[in-house]
């Protein structure tokens, strides 16, 4: 069910769950099982509050800066707008997805009992993070799996969000990330994943595309977006809600299984054979590596929509070198005053990579808060 009319004309909230719930596809399952638009808003609603409660902060829609003195410092002729989520719950934008899932959630469950057993997700910075304010919001158990090299900060903000942490250490000849196998036992063993990866979590997609529709409305002549990609959900979600946008996955040279994907597909670009065996084309990179810790994800998780959508769209896959992506978050942070990650400013190097053309409009995403420098806990 979709109408062609946006709540977001005539309704002046600014959650942009509520702005945009005639898009979202629990707003349509929630109305299909008989519920009213009233009934839909009072849940974002409710819920919203309870994020505040813990964290602070609930949803908004995110601002844009005009990003022309920063492209300039980064010798680019181009129309550049930013979308800043530093400041949006958790400090990135991963929030947005677990939300959608938590709707998803909340919806089915009026229909039927509650389901048991803990969330689970696998993850040791923002996903992880934004996963545990969600859970205490709604009041359900967190398993997290994280890295032996996981940040102290990290572990004890989600400790203190009542997370239950197991620190996953790799067993003898394993390959690929040992917190994702162990994520999967669990889900195995009656978890309930509650992640970012549309590939477990097919639900965060939903909320994540909020993002994009905001930027269209804050950019509407938008022709052109570098998203930085670490399992891939956020350029998934961001592609499927600016369809005619030029998309430009951005990874970095310590960790590119996407655009590994890619050039071993072209030229021909036989999604089907893709899809048919995805373990010829995507696998485990080796030693990830970057001070984008974001984009250490070995696995492009939901890398089969992503490169279609890219392909759809015009783009290409980009891989930033690390001097670069150092140098641009120094530009980036000097210029702005905005205290974003090295992940969060990945996008951005993407296009000191490959610069579009002259005249480009251009939207780049400063994603998350810097958290290792101590500048939020």
């Amino acid at each position: 069910m979709r109408r062609g009319r946006s709540i977001a004309s005539d309704v002046t909230e600014t959650n942009p769950f509520i702005l945009y719930r005639d898009r979202l596809d629990s707003y349509d399952h929630a109305v299909a099982v008989g519920w009213s638009d009233q009934q839909f808003v009072d849940l974002v609603a409710r819920l919203d509050e309870e994020i505040r409660a813990v964290d602070g902060t609930g949803f908004s829609v995110t601002p844009v800066i005009n990003g022309g003195p920063l492209a300039a410092a980064l010798g680019l002729d181009i129309d550049l707008t930013v979308k800043v989520e530093i400041n949006s719950v958790g400090g990135s934008h991963k929030a947005r997805h677990l939300f959608g899932v938590a709707l998803h959630s909340a919806v089915e469950n009026v229909a039927k009992d509650s389901p048991t057993g803990s969330l689970a997700i696998a993850s040791c910075g923002n996903a992880a993070i934004a996963a545990a304010i969600v859970a205490k919001a709604i009041d359900q158990p967190l398993e997290v799996f994280v890295p032996v090299w996981a940040e102290r900060s990290a572990l004890d903000l989600l400790r203190d969000l009542g997370a239950q942490i197991q620190v996953c250490k790799p067993a003898t000849h394993e390959k690929g990330d040992p917190c994702y196998a162990r994520f999967q036992q669990a889900i195995a063993n009656g978890c309930r994943p509650f992640g970012v990866q549309g590939t477990d979590t097919p639900a965060a997609f939903d909320g994540g595309r909020t993002l994009g529709w905001e930027l269209h409305d804050q950019v509407p002549n938008l022709d052109t977006v570098f998203v930085q990609v670490g399992g891939g959900a956020l350029g998934t979600a961001t592609a499927m809600a600016l369809p005619g946008v030029s998309i430009y996955p951005v990874q970095v040279s310590g960790c590119a299984p996407l655009k590994r994907a890619w050039d071993l597909l072209a030229p021909d670009f036989d999604m089907a054979k893709a899809a048919d065996s995805p373990e010829n084309f995507m696998w485990p990179w080796d030693e990830p590596n970057s001070a984008a810790s974001g984009l250490l994800d070995d696995i492009t998780y939901d890398w089969l929509p992503l490169l279609e959508a890219t392909l759809a769209t015009g783009g290409e896959p980009v891989v930033v070198p690390e001097a670069t992506l150092i140098e641009t978050h120094r530009i980036a942070t000097s210029v702005t005053g905005l205290p974003v990650s090295p992940t969060g400013v990945a996008g951005l190097a993407g296009l000191v990579v490959a610069p579009p053309k002259t005249g480009s409009v251009v939207g780049a995403l400063f994603t998350g808060i810097d958290r290792q420098n101590g500048v939020a806990t």
